[in-house]
């Protein structure tokens, strides 16, 4: 047997090992994929071919027929990286020189946007609240009593918490002081039903491996094609250019500037393709609202306390648990029997609770939500 022989069948048997010892990703994203998601990217492409571009472009016109019912305004501009290199690129490219940023901040992802736009030297005007709490209406028109403030930023899903932030109300107070609107809609696009025209959104960010249920590797941008016209050179960033980033893929069928995450771009087309055949966004949300439910109703008889009250708004994205009130509870006891059992969870990123999540996006169902309750309450018992 030769070597390349040899070598294929190791990589073989290491990959049947891996399906064997395959886990549930109860996580915020990256998720649990489709088989048929996964299986798409065996073939590879050229960034350069007319086949491949055109694809970029399909995937450009679904997203933003899927995001409004008035597509003329809009535009979507793809950008390699995880979701935080989109959420960067539009804060270094849409703010000029002399702008100054609102960024409302109610969790770790608010945060992060702070932490970029000073790092990015962009003036910055921080409304900062505890992670279980809503922005207050009322604080935001004070603070945008300040005219110099062009841009206004929000989290939609704090996945922080769960939280499901009020962007349609912060929006109107937002657009009727004529500023501009950046909504990182990161953990909830795809999820959670909306239309960004009628929202009046002029920058939306989220990305491939969240609600879509994609696989990790690029960002995408929804933004009004006027605004993104006006950012011609204000980037602060070659690789993270919004506006050029967008003007190749026009002038050039779908190009990218640089090398593009080709299998993950495939991966993602059958994302959308399996989105639409479950009935769209619609749909979906219904299947996420059904798990959290469940997930909420069961782990609370089993104990557990949620971190968010019946008056803050929940997303159906990811729930938050308080630790049960006992002396010889252990998380990463919990995690690593839940692993063996076929799930991951999350640990809490509250600042000062002891927390951990459970995500009900990706290709999740009730069955799953049963099983992960069954093993939750035998752990218990154990």
């Amino acid at each position: 047997m030769n070597a390349k022989i040899e070598l294929e069948n190791e990589i073989a048997n290491q990959a049947a090992q891996e399906l064997e010892n395959k886990y549930l990703l109860l996580t915020p994203g990256p998720l649990s994929t489709s088989t048929t998601v996964r299986r798409v990217m065996q073939r590879d492409w050229c960034t350069w071919d007319k086949e491949y571009n055109a694809l970029v472009q399909n995937i450009r016109s679904r997203l933003v027929g899927m995001a409004t019912a008035q597509p003329e305004q809009y535009s979507a501009v793809l950008m390699q990286g995880s979701g935080s290199f989109s959420v960067e690129s539009v804060l270094g490219s849409v703010i000029p020189q002399d702008g100054k940023i609102l960024i409302i901040n109610n969790g770790a992802y608010g945060a992060r946007m702070v932490q970029m736009a000073r790092c990015l030297n962009i003036d910055v005007v921080e409304l900062r609240y505890p992670e279980m709490q809503i922005p207050q209406l009322a604080d935001i028109e004070k603070a945008l009593e300040d005219e110099s403030i062009s841009h206004v930023s929000c989290v939609h899903c704090e996945t922080t918490t769960g939280l499901l932030n009020p962007i349609q109300e912060i929006g109107r107070i937002v657009k009727a002081k004529n500023k501009v609107w950046i909504v990182d809609a990161m953990s909830s696009f795809g999820g959670v039903p909306m239309d960004i025209a009628e929202l009046d959104i002029d920058f939306l960010i989220s990305s491939a491996n969240k609600c879509i249920q994609g696989v990790p590797g690029f960002g995408f941008i929804l933004t009004k094609i006027e605004q993104l016209q006006a950012c011609k050179g204000l980037a602060r960033s070659v690789s993270l250019d919004l506006y050029d980033q967008w003007n190749t893929m026009e002038q050039q069928g779908g190009k990218w500037r640089f090398t593009s995450p080709t299998h993950v771009v495939r991966a993602f087309y059958q994302a959308l393709l399996e989105l639409e055949q479950e009935g769209g966004v619609t749909a979906r949300y219904q299947r996420y609202l059904n798990n959290q439910q469940r997930l909420s109703t069961g782990m609370q008889a089993l104990g557990f306390e949620m971190v968010l009250d019946q008056n803050t708004p929940q997303s159906p994205i990811i729930t938050t648990f308080l630790y049960p009130n006992e002396d010889d509870f252990s998380f990463q006891a919990l995690y690593e029997n839940l692993k063996q059992a076929g799930f991951v969870i999350y640990p809490g990123k509250v600042t000062d609770l002891n927390c951990f999540r459970i995500g009900n996006i990706g290709e999740v169902y009730l069955d799953d939500i049963e099983r992960l309750l069954t093993a939750i309450e035998q752990y218990r018992q154990a």
